[in-house]
């Protein structure tokens, strides 16, 4: 009975860290669709836009990824805030490389549904979201 006791003594550390990992994915969202010039949501919900959908759900699963490695590695719930703001930069910043250097016509190639640009945008943002992750074991 101990045991089961101690273990559930860590539920409410793990309910804080879940649930700000949650509202740190919707801040996230919110904030990629607003740098995006395209807008995901309808790209993906009235037209079908595959390549979108693609993009999107990458620079999800990268932050994800990126605040799944803050939440291992921080040792206080403001220091897992803290770097998941950097992760957040980080993830937003990897789309404008994507689009100012790298791939300067993605969101026309996004709205048409290129699929292979939203495989790039998408992977690109997993990349860097595992860069992330491995960054924040310090």
């Amino acid at each position: 009975m101990d045991a089961l006791i101690n273990s559930l003594m860590g539920l409410s550390n793990f309910a804080m860290y879940f649930f700000s990992s949650l509202t740190l994915l919707l801040i996230f969202k919110f904030l990629y669709a607003l740098i995006t010039p395209h807008d995901e949501w309808k790209l993906v919900k009235e037209d079908k836009n595959v390549a979108a959908a693609i993009g999107f759900i990458g620079a999800v699963i990268g932050f994800a990824i990126a605040i799944a490695g803050a939440a291992s590695n921080s040792v206080s719930l403001l220091d897992f805030w803290l770097w998941s703001v950097f992760a957040l930069i980080a993830q937003l910043l990897a789309f404008a490389i994507i689009r100012f250097i790298f791939m300067p016509k993605i969101v026309q190639s996004i709205n048409d549904n290129e699929i292979s640009a939203g495989v790039v945008l998408g992977g690109f943002s997993i990349a860097v979201g595992i860069l992330n992750a491995a960054c924040m074991t310090y």
